[in-house]
């Protein structure tokens, strides 16, 4: 393993296959396509197996060859290996022989599947020499940007739409980064980020830094083959924001499969977004290779992009892979997140209530049979995004201190289940 690259060789644009060096740049200077980062898979082969997975500590860096940092990890070491339960009550519901829910909302630190990529971009960031980090979120992204850059000793400055919801403003506000809420959508957010980013010449995770930050999305791919007894799902179905997070599932199945590290092929990736904003799906739906830019109007405001970066090549993946796509209203939202809560206990973010929203349509349309297996996404907690449910999950019953008063309320509920 080299110190200075480590088993990367070079950012290739995933366009016209120029090399450049494995710098903080995201744009190849020819045909403007998307850098990504390029890995040695015969190094890789020689060093990463099964037992040498399963001997180093349950974190996403136990694949750390297949992670685009030269050295040690510096930041978000503790990140990853979350729960995959499997969700035998939920798939009765879906009408599924077998489903299971992968977990980041219990990642850690901040409850959302971005410290994932965010551990990557700041261990990078600092190889790089950064001493200031920043991003254009959403929410979940700011939160675990503020609370990495402190645990690392870095000056963090996080850009988000200024109308997000306040739980997600307070989660980050608290570790002490520069919160600044910009009063327009997240495409406006994003593009005066990149303007920023070029002036300032800091480490934005997702601008100059996304060749790498991207790359840690894999890690819950990794994770799903391994929980599976290495072995790559039929069916996984994953939120779109950006599209990313999708792409780089199938590019870690991709890798396992290359290296010979999991059983089976033929897996399917299928893409789920909120009505309010499905550029992704609506083009899916349609049979078209391109998508068209909308404006965001829904309650899952952590997939509110309306001109995804990763759309192109989230539809080619679905294409590919044979998936699906679907999307689902605000009350389809809240109906899912309902559901995982009163099947599994798994209280999901907006985002969470998507993916189980959409896997319930593809179920029923028979685009994932009902005899097959599937893994649902469920990205960050719920607790970021209490207003979306205030007021549609039922309420309190309030009685004075008495015996009598309470047995009223069991009779009434025993009449109700008659």
């Amino acid at each position: 393993m080299s110190e200075k690259t480590g088993f990367m060789k070079a950012l290739k644009c995933r366009e016209c296959g120029r090399e450049y060096p494995l710098e903080a740049k995201h744009v190849c200077e020819f045909d403007f396509g998307p850098l990504e980062v390029a890995y040695d898979y015969e190094r890789i082969a020689g060093a990463l197996t099964r037992e040498v997975i399963a001997d180093r500590p349950q974190s996403m860096w136990r694949y750390r060859e297949l992670l685009p940092v030269a050295g040690e990890p510096t930041v978000g070491c503790q990140v990853g290996f979350t729960p995959l339960v499997k969700a035998d009550r939920l798939a009765k519901r879906l009408g599924i022989r077998e489903l299971w829910i992968k977990n980041d909302t219990v990642n850690y630190p901040t409850l959302s599947f971005k410290d994932r990529v965010v551990s990557v971009a700041l261990s990078r960031s600092r190889e790089l020499g950064f001493q200031t980090v920043a991003c254009a979120s959403t929410g979940n992204l700011a939160n675990s940007v503020a609370a990495n850059a402190a645990s690392a000793g870095l000056e963090a400055y996080v850009f988000i739409p200024a109308d997000l919801e306040q739980g997600k403003v307070l989660n980050s506000l608290v570790y002490g980064p520069h919160v600044i809420g910009i009063q327009g959508h997240y495409d406006e957010v994003n593009r005066l980020c990149a303007e920023i980013a070029g002036k300032y010449g800091w480490a934005f995770v997702n601008v100059n830094m996304r060749p790498y930050y991207a790359e840690g999305s894999k890690s819950m791919g990794f994770e799903i083959a391994e929980q599976l007894d290495w072995e790559v799902p039929q069916h996984t179905v994953i939120p779109m924001a950006s599209g990313s997070l999708l792409t780089k599932i199938h590019k870690a199945y991709q890798e396992l499969s290359k290296l010979g590290l999991v059983k089976g092929s033929g897996w399917r990736i299928h893409g789920a977004q909120a009505s309010g904003c499905s550029p992704i799906s609506s083009a899916q739906k349609a049979g078209l290779d391109f998508f068209k830019p909308v404006k965001p109007d829904t309650i899952a405001k952590s997939l509110a992009i309306g001109t995804p970066a990763d759309g192109f090549y989230a539809l080619r993946v679905m294409k590919e892979t044979g998936g699906g796509a679907d999307d689902v209203t605000n009350e389809e939202i809240r109906e899912g997140i309902r559901l995982l809560a009163e099947c599994e206990g798994i209280f999901a973010e907006t985002a969470g209530g998507v993916t189980v929203g959409v896997a319930k349509k593809l179920i029923a349309s028979g685009k994932i049979p009902a005899e097959d297996s599937a893994v649902l996404c469920v990205t960050g907690h719920g607790l970021k995004t209490l207003d979306a449910v205030d007021g549609h999950v039922g309420s309190t019953r309030e009685i004075k201190p008495s015996l009598r008063e309470f047995e009223a309320i069991v009779a009434q509920d025993q009449a109700a289940t008659r």
